[in-house]
This record gives structure tokens, C-alpha cells and sequence, in this order.
């Protein structure tokens, strides 16, 4: 579902809803030299496209890829000769992007060094690299009022769930791809903070413009719908959506998931409440990434990020229907 020129020109309008990022967030009572797997986001100061270019598939490369510049030669070094200062460490993979990198470490015995000491190490490194290289660089990837390639902090993700490991590990296989998506398509990904949906303010990510359809039907499946009822509901829904109308839920029970994987694999619009704040920097995973990018999809926060729930009760659950409930009209 493209956008049109009075909607591409409406969104141009509101740079002031994208958000400022934050590279800094520790997980509490987390003990940060124990044996653990974590994947590391950093990204290069102001943004630069310092690292590489994205280049699309072809003869050579059956999926699209980065080319890396000199200086992203070095930071993929650097990155390999972790273990050798800290024998404990082992680099799993790296996925550089032209502004930022995705890297997976395994901390494979408990290290007398806290992550983010020998992340500084691995940044050490990358800095001496990036003045040594300044001189030779381009004029249009010269940073001369900048001594050091990446902004303060990282981010950590610590791997710890069933499988989590290779779908990281696809992921960001997978990055270059969804970057040139996110690229063709910058407002299908642009977040909208203290937005007026309904009587609510909320976030948003997404096509905002799901919300002026004629049809939104609310999607609510109880826990017990099973079997050949569930199948009739599912009937019932899919065909509506096969008519234009858009389907929305929390897509909290399992009834309510199977519904919008079905509705997402056929390629129908879907608007999706989520359990959690759209934080900075994140992006919808698997099928919802490829679904936002062809503007079938709508994410909406009510969660503010202090006010994000630690579980799912009923009395949150009935909440998110509620707002489901509020939007939808048949």
C-alpha cells in the first residue's frame, strides 16, 4: 500500500516526532563478567556513513551487502582481535552497517573485565584506526572536529532464550536487506511520539494512515477458542480483510497470533497494539518488518517508557482490547 504525495508530504512536515537515541541501557543486578552471550550495538558519531555503502544483490552476492571502506576493514579487525586481549571473549559475528554495527560476543568463562571495559578496548582500537585513516578520506566522510568514530555508550542485548542465538545471528545477516528496505521507505519507519489516536496519546511506527480506512475490525479470541471455532473465526476475519478491512488486535492469545500470521502471510493490512514502548532505534522483526515496508502495517504504543508493564495481567490485557475496541468501526 504506497503512499500518496499529500501523505509522503504530511509526514515530511513533522520532523519534530523523531525521537533523539540513546545508546546507554545496562540490565540491573546483571553481572556483566559472567559467562554470556551479547549482542552489541554501537553507532558511529552523528551518523557518519563512515563504515561502508550499501550495494544491492547481484552477480556476486545473491542478497544485498555492505562494501567496506578502509576504515571498516580496520573496525572488522579490531573486532576479531578481541579475544587476543581478552582470552575469554570470543567474537561470534559481525554485521558492519555504513552508520553503525551489530556484533555478537560469547563471553565464554567468567572475565576479570566488566563488557563495558572491553568494549572500550574494542573501541580504543577503532579510534586509533579512524585518525590514522582521516587524512585519506574523502571530503564528504571527513570529520576533522571529531577525534573518535563512535558515540558514547552501547547497547547490549543479552541472549539467553531457546534459539535466540541463530535468529540473532540471521538478523543480522539480514540487516543489509532490511536497511535498503527502511531506506526506500524512511516514513513506513519514522516513530511518532504523543501522537492523538482515539482519546489517547500514544507512539506510533508504521502507515498512520491504516487509521482512515473505513473498516477496522477489532480482533479479540479467547484463550479457549480452539479447534474448528477458532477456524471459523478465522474464516470470518481473513474474508473481511479479503474485502479491505483492516484488522487490529494486541495479538495477545494464541487465537488472535494465528489470525494476523495468517492475515500478514496473505498480505493484508493489520493495525497491532504492542505489549511494550517503541524504544528508540527499534524495529519490527521477521514478517512485521517486511509488512511495514510495504505500508500494510501499523504499530501503536500506549506505553510511555516509564510506564511500560513488567507482565501481561488481565486488567492490561483488557486494557490494550479496550483501545483496539475504540479504534475499530465496522
Amino acid at each position: 500500500m504506497a503512499l500518496t504525495q499529500q501523505q509522503l508530504e504530511w509526514l515530511q512536515s513533522h520532523p519534530e516526532l523523531k525521537p533523539r537515541y540513546s545508546m546507554k541501557r545496562r540490565i540491573e543486578h546483571h553481572d556483566y563478567t559472567s559467562r554470556c552471550i551479547y549482542m552489541i550495538t554501537l553507532v558511529v558519531e552523528s551518523r557518519n556513513q563512515l563504515l561502508g555503502s550499501l550495494c544491492d544483490s547481484d552477480a556476486n552476492h545473491n542478497i544485498p551487502w555492505v562494501n567496506f571502506t578502509p576504515l571498516g576493514r580496520e573496525v572488522k579487525k579490531c573486532w576479531n582481535y578481541i579475544s587476543k586481549h581478552y582470552p575469554q571473549v570470543k567474537p561470534i559475528r559481525l554485521q558492519l552497517m555504513p552508520d553503525h554495527m551489530h556484533g555478537i560476543l560469547f563471553v565464554t568463562e567468567k572475565t576479570p573485565y566488566h563488557l563495558g571495559r572491553i568494549i572500550n578496548g574494542f573501541k580504543i582500537g577503532c579510534n586509533k584506526a579512524f585518525r590514522e585513516l582521516s587524512p585519506t578520506m574523502s571530503p564528504t566522510t571527513q570529520t576533522s572536529q571529531v577525534s573518535h568514530l563512535w558515540e558514547e555508550g552501547y547497547h547490549d542485548r543479552i541472549l539467553t532464550e531457546k534459539d535466540q542465538l541463530k535468529r540473532m545471528c540471521d538478523y543480522l545477516i539480514d540487516n543489509p536487506r532490511r536497511r535498503l528496505l527502511k531506506s526506500n521507505n524512511p516514513n513506513l519507519f519514522k516513530i511518532f511520539n504523543s501522537i492523538t489516536i482515539g482519546t489517547q496519546e500514544m507512539s506510533a511506527m508504521g502507515n498512520i494512515f491504516l487509521l482512515d480506512q473505513p473498516s477496522i475490525v477489532a480482533v479479540k479470541c479467547s484463550r479457549s477458542l480452539v479447534g474448528e471455532e477458532l477456524d471459523k473465526e478465522t474464516n470470518r476475519l481473513i474474508s473481511l480483510a479479503q474485502q479491505g478491512a483492516i484488522l487490529i488486535s494486541p495479538c495477545i492469545s494464541d487465537g488472535e497470533k494465528h489470525i494476523f500470521r495468517i492475515a500478514h502471510e496473505m498480505g493484508y493490512s493489520t493495525i497491532v497494539i504492542l505489549t511494550h514502548n517503541i524504544k528508540p532505534l527499534w524495529k519490527p522483526g521477521g514478517k512485521l518488518f517486511d509488512a511495514c515496508a510495504q505500508g500494510k502495517l501499523l504499530l501503536i504504543s500506549p506505553w510511555q517508557q516509564h510506564d511500560e508493564p513488567k507482565k501481561l495481567t488481565k486488567e492490561i490485557c483488557n486494557r490494550l482490547n479496550s483501545i483496539a475496541a475504540s479504534i475499530a468501526r465496522e
